[in-house]
């Protein structure tokens, strides 16, 4: 899987490079969310859109035009495992057998949520059990990680509620049975392209934190073409009221007349930060879409507003590729309880091992000269210049170029009956 690197405007739709057809997974019915298949083909950098595609305005035309609308909007979440039942969650905890659990509910001496449970509850993790109202400890496994890519179109905001009523990009997403979506950074109003959204928190956290720098690449339209010296100074460093910025590299992309188009990388996801650095050397940005969070790509194919579920196998390559540790949904979590001492210390255990982690980790992006780099005061600067390889030029692999493609072919295998 690979990612691209430059980010088109408002109009961007996403298509396949006509290269290499054998390779293409068949096309399936629209939007529809999937499981990849472990013998799915991985598509090769030179079967990735290139820049040309990404800006033309036209990219994905050709993944869309035979799917009707009805097909296009047919968009649904994987299912999500039946959460425990109660009186089988508080018997395994100890407590009791199930029958006299059951009957502890009927007799209203249990609660969930400071509401009083019913025989055959279901449970989930966060939920606040208590037992003749004192809290319970129970082990509940974690729902497992989801994140969704959505392509988003101008005149959509990043919020729940906008107080202009405004047009959000959540009113789009399906809806979750546990927990709520988190988007990955933000979006402004005027900029379009590859949003991230997922469930979990810790990954959020760790593909927006700074400390990791996360490359962000966009394709970006200007008027006027950038002078050399204009060029070494958005890459050095500019001044902006927030503090000191730069790209990690700027690369020309063509384009016709006054419009000229820049390949751009940056490392942070400070607000307007991209449009502000161009504005700081005279230049207007005209279009502005992010094509690549971090090592994900914007799927080929996926249309502006609409939205797909990244499978097994892309997400735990963003989780690797973000350098963090989640828990496993098969393994349960303990809550409700009260820490101990022995509870301390085994934090204690583990912040060290999460920092020595951690700390191999940035010497491994240093090493590769492609990471944040720790100064004499112990905090973290962002390199100047990009040392990630042109993912249209080298072998590197990244995720989702294909992720649309695989989806439509898995769900094009399933029999008729079962869709």
């Amino acid at each position: 899987m690979r990612l691209p690197t430059t980010r088109a405007g408002a109009e961007m739709e996403i298509m396949t490079k006509e290269t290499k057809p054998a390779r293409r997974a068949p096309r399936a019915e629209a939007n529809t969310p999937k499981n990849i298949a472990p013998e799915a083909e991985v598509m090769q950098v030179e079967d990735a859109y290139d820049f040309e595609s990404v800006i033309s305005g036209a990219l994905d035309a050709a993944e869309n035009e035979a799917e009707s609308p009805a097909a296009a909007a047919k968009r649904v979440l994987k299912p999500e495992a039946e959460s425990p039942k109660l009186h089988k969650v508080l018997a395994q905890a100890g407590l009791g057998s199930r029958l006299e659990i059951e009957r502890w509910i009927g007799e209203g001496r249990i609660t969930v949520n400071d509401e009083l449970a019913h025989v055959g509850q279901r449970i989930q993790l966060g939920d606040n059990i208590k037992v003749d109202g004192k809290p319970v400890k129970v082990r509940i496994a974690p729902p497992a990680v989801r994140v969704l890519a959505y392509h988003k179109p101008v005149g959509e905001v990043v919020t729940l509620d906008d107080p202009q009523n405004r047009p959000t990009v959540f009113r789009r997403l399906p809806k979750l049975p546990v927990g709520k979506w988190q988007s990955v950074g933000r979006l402004d109003l005027n900029t379009e392209g590859l949003l991230l959204f997922t469930n979990s928190g810790a990954l959020a956290n760790s593909l927006m934190h700074p400390r990791f720098g996360l490359e962000r690449e966009y394709a970006v339209r200007v008027l006027g073409a950038l002078t050399k010296e204009e060029k070494q100074l958005l890459t050095t460093g500019v001044k902006l009221e927030d503090g000191e910025a730069s790209f990690g590299s700027i690369e020309d992309g063509g384009g016709e007349g006054a419009n000229v188009w820049y390949r751009v990388t940056i490392s942070e996801g400070r607000h307007r930060e991209v449009r502000r650095l161009f504005e700081a050397v005279g230049r207007a940005v005209s279009r502005l879409i992010r094509i690549r969070y971090g090592a994900m790509l914007l799927p080929r194919g996926l249309r502006r507003g609409a939205w797909m579920e990244l499978d097994e196998k892309d997400v735990q390559a963003l989780v690797s590729a973000a350098g963090v540790a989640l828990p496993k949904p098969g393994k349960p979590s303990t809550q409700n309880t009260v820490r101990r001492a022995s509870d301390r210390a085994g934090s204690r255990n583990k912040a060290r091992v999460n920092a020595a982690e951690e700390e191999r980790f940035l010497r491994a992006r240093r090493s590769a000269k492609g990471g944040p780099k720790r100064t004499s005061n112990n905090n973290y600067q962002l390199p100047t210049t990009s040392s990630k390889p042109d993912p249209l030029k080298t072998s590197v692999g990244y995720i989702g170029s294909d992720s649309l493609a695989r989806a439509r072919a898995e769900q094009k295998r399933k029999p008729r009956g079962r869709r």
